[in-house]
């Protein structure tokens, strides 16, 4: 037991309370996608189940794996890595835009020659700017109110980035854009220049919507939301597996509603997740996601460096904003989406992406820790709370 944790301690650094969620939700991920992939699998491969388990557990593992390595890189390298990344993500956002592979009438996807596999693009530019936003913000926090100088690189890279997301995907460029509005509000911006953003910001994403493939979808789904004559079929279905759910649920693997709700393994998991283990199943989940974005934000506390923080809280809340939005959808709080639960949903290079961020997340703890250490010379001094030094 002893040499146990002493491996854990040597090989699972950063925050504990965030490996053990992350953990807690892969194994929950794991039983809810065996149980909702029961339709798919007999369409799909004649009702050969183990399939779909068993890719979804690679992935599961491939994503614990990137998040591994993610972790053990000093976060102070992100930044670099974040430009790279951005200057990638911008013309694979335009060819995908022209050339990717279609899904639902929208580009978002390549495919990787070769391999035969495919990516949306778009989980790369996440990541590229809510880490480049976050280097910008860091830089210019003793020159933050210099419009020109601090603020007008950041409103060109996020009207950029979010309108060619938005051609495809409208509901991760808005959820981007968010959380871009919130961490530029950490970061100390004024409250006139985060104005300027929403509006300019508004701008780009109304272009997006005009000029993209999904404008007729985008509408047509906000107004059968605000109509009361009519619900959509996917939200129908989603309704009746809550409502039959209860308290405990209906138990693991005897969810009804996985053969006739859309896509019960990705968008609309939450509610297989309430259906099969009820309401206590459901408010776990909703829980760990909280406790997830809590720890987030006391690493942005205990930041002893402004861009340590600031890539955290970008992170955490883009992860956090994604799950809100997705269950809201499933319990019908918002207009319908098309977004998977982050660390839940079945998906393929999506794992992989989620678990980079958390990765990273937990490398700012990691970091920060060491860093606090380091300078105080005793573990158990208070550390320095986020500052602009």
């Amino acid at each position: 037991m002893a040499s146990f944790k002493s491996w854990i301690d040597r090989n699972l650094k950063g925050d504990p309370i965030i490996w053990g969620i992350v953990i807690l939700l892969a194994i929950i991920s794991i039983l809810v996608v065996y149980s909702a992939t029961g339709s798919l699998a007999y369409k799909k491969t004649g009702g050969n189940t183990e399939k779909y388990l068993i890719d979804h557990s690679m992935m599961v593992f491939m994503g614990l794996i990137v998040m591994w390595v993610a972790h053990k890189i000093p976060y102070k390298y992100y930044g670099l890595i974040g430009r790279f990344l951005l200057f990638v993500s911008v013309p694979l956002l335009l060819i995908t835009y022209a050339f990717g592979s279609s899904v639902n009438e929208a580009n978002r996807w390549l495919v990787i020659p070769g391999i035969n596999k495919a990516f949306q693009p778009s989980d790369i530019a996440k990541l590229a700017l809510i880490a480049t936003l976050a280097s910008l913000l860091a830089k210019r926090q003793k020159n933050i109110d210099d419009f020109k100088k601090a603020f007008l690189p950041m409103i060109l890279v996020i009207g950029l980035v979010t309108m060619l997301i938005g051609f495809a995907n409208m509901s991760t460029a808005l959820l981007l854009f968010a959380t871009c509005l919130l961490l530029m509000f950490i970061g100390r911006v004024p409250a006139k220049f985060i104005l300027t953003v929403i509006l300019v910001g508004g701008v780009f994403l109304s272009a997006s919507v005009f000029l993209g493939q999904r404008g007729g979808t985008f509408f047509s789904r906000i107004e059968k939301f605000a109509s009361d004559d009519e619900i959509p079929f996917q939200a129908e279905q989603s309704f009746i597996a809550i409502s039959t759910g209860g308290l405990t649920g209906k138990g693991p693997g005897k969810s009804e509603q996985r053969n006739t709700l859309p896509h019960p393994y990705s968008d609309f998991i939450y509610a297989i997740i309430i259906e099969e283990y009820g309401l206590v199943g459901g408010t776990t989940v909703l829980f760990l996601y909280l406790a997830l974005l809590f720890r987030g934000m006391r690493i942005v506390a205990n930041s002893t460096k402004p861009f340590g923080g600031l890539l955290s809280a970008g992170l955490s809340f883009a992860l956090v904003l994604q799950a809100m939005v997705n269950m809201a959808v499933a319990v019908g709080l918002g207009p319908i989406t098309g977004l998977p639960l982050p660390l839940l949903s079945m998906g393929g290079t999506s794992l992989i992406f989620t678990g980079f961020s958390v990765g990273i997340i937990l490398s700012v703890s990691r970091g920060d820790h060491a860093d606090s250490i380091e300078s105080s010379g005793d573990e158990n001094k208070p550390r320095k709370v986020f500052q602009t030094a």
